[in-house]
């Protein structure tokens, strides 16, 4: 599976509608994102929004950003069949 570096590798886990664009990504990222295990980007009205998700076990985990929620994220945050995608991180650097 094809990966792709921002500070740390990801690969993507879901990729909807083709929404993944690395470029427009890597334009967006910060350190904010690097504590986070799954990072969820979605497309709204052209543009790129991206928002970090945990598993249990990491210590930014908070009900809101569980990734069991993440489904629930997308039906109630994103515009309604948006482009999105999801990026799980696979290893530090």
């Amino acid at each position: 599976m094809k990966t792709y570096e921002f500070k740390y590798r990801y690969e993507i886990e879901k990729d909807y509608k083709s929404g993944f664009d690395y470029e427009k990504a890597k334009e967006l990222w910060t350190d904010y994102f690097d504590d986070y295990d799954y990072v969820l980007g979605d497309w709204s009205y052209g543009h790129l929004r991206l928002k970090g998700f945990c598993d249990k076990k990491n210590k930014k985990y908070k009900k809101i950003n569980d990734i069991k929620m993440i489904d629930d994220y997308i039906k109630t945050h994103c515009a309604y069949d948006s482009r999105y995608f999801i990026l799980k991180k696979i290893e530090d650097k």
